[in-house]
């Protein structure tokens, strides 16, 4: 009994002493660090500016633009060889002489249209259809000496090009883009050929299920021209295309409709694929710049500008001309459309003008 005392007694006295030394230990800690803060994390460091490169919002475009004008600035002349070499490529890959338009010689009574964006659907052509082509090809069988084709890019806002653009020879103009309310200036007025996009119908004249006397009275701007549709891309399209069609006959407009070939359309995507272009879709420019191409000896570019930001001072450009609606990026691939064209500026096949106009330039 005695030796169970001593033990606890000798226990007490080891825990007391341990507890003793552990407090000795926490008051000194107390004392020791009672004006230090207690550390926290570093916070990551932001990096700063390079005082050399102060920030700038634009700094992307000003590169990819940087790179585009470096191409583009070198002096252009046409190379008639590497014109001819294109061009005849262009042409015996997809025959826009003889296809790029539906005629009545090119498609018959009962033979079958395929839709180009849509493969699996045709349309068998009836009298009442085939009376709405063209009886004979709308562009002679010789080549104009000069073209301008006229995209709708921001980039022609106050760019003083309406009278280098209406002296070309024949002149064509994408989805119906207004030419008056002092446009006239920078974008000219001569017209040949207008494209009308369905969505057009769709979106500004009630898919001409109503009144279509505002639809007709919208073309007088475009006079005598040929308005080109693309009645056979997707289904959808022929009803109100065909209203289009209807609409300008009934009220007896001067335009003369015209309808895309859906096999020349398709053809055209498949040799600018081969070229590197993977876009779902061409857009409206590029086929009537491949058009052209074919049927002109000097084509000019005029309003292609994919990018936000003007190439000469890099302010801020709307999407086009009289609008800053967007495009559908994911059917068209502007960018690199645009990279394919200026490849042919380069090489002199043929002309994109980028800026303003001068007076005297051709």
């Amino acid at each position: 009994m005695r030796g169970q005392l001593l033990k606890l007694f000798f226990s007490l006295v080891i825990t007391l002493f341990c507890l003793g030394s552990l407090l000795t230990t926490v008051i000194w800690y107390m004392v020791n660090n009672n004006n230090v803060e207690p550390q926290r994390p570093h916070p990551k460091k932001k990096s700063t500016p390079d005082s050399s490169d102060p920030s700038d919002p634009c700094k992307s475009c000003r590169e990819v633009i940087d790179k585009v004008i470096e191409r583009y600035s070198q002096t252009w002349r046409k190379q008639e060889n590497n014109y001819q070499q294109f061009s005849s490529q262009l042409s015996s890959q997809c025959h826009g002489l003889d296809r790029a338009i539906i005629t009545q010689a090119n498609t018959p009574v009962g033979s079958k249209i395929v839709y180009d964006g849509d493969k699996k659907k045709t349309l068998k052509v009836t009298p009442e259809l085939f009376s709405t082509f063209a009886k004979e090809h709308p562009f002679p069988n010789k080549t104009w000496d000069t073209c301008a084709v006229v995209g709708n890019g921001g980039i022609l806002t106050n760019s003083s090009c309406g009278d280098i653009i209406d002296s070309a020879q024949f002149v064509i103009r994408c989805n119906l883009p207004p030419l008056g309310k002092g446009y006239e200036k920078h974008v000219g007025t001569k017209t040949d050929i207008v494209t009308a996009n369905p969505s057009i119908f769709l979106e500004k004249y009630g898919a001409l299920m109503g009144r279509r006397r505002p639809f007709v009275e919208s073309l007088h701007s475009y006079g005598k021209s040929r308005l080109l549709l693309p009645a056979f891309s997707y289904g959808h399209n022929t009803p109100v295309c065909m209203r289009a069609v209807y609409s300008i006959e009934d009220f007896e407009s001067p335009i003369q409709p015209i309808f895309f070939n859906p096999e020349y359309l398709q053809s055209l995507a498949l040799f600018w694929r081969s070229r590197g272009l993977r876009a779902v879709r061409l857009s409206t420019g590029i086929i009537m710049a491949s058009i052209a191409l074919e049927h002109c000896a000097n084509v000019h570019l005029y309003g292609f500008w994919p990018f936000g930001n003007h190439p000469h001072g890099l302010h801020a450009l709307t999407n086009h001309y009289y609008d800053d609606r967007q495009t559908k990026t994911k059917f068209h691939s502007m960018p690199a459309e645009f990279d394919l064209l200026l490849q042919l500026h380069s090489q002199g096949v043929l002309r994109l003008h980028l800026g303003d106009c001068q007076p005297g330039e051709k």
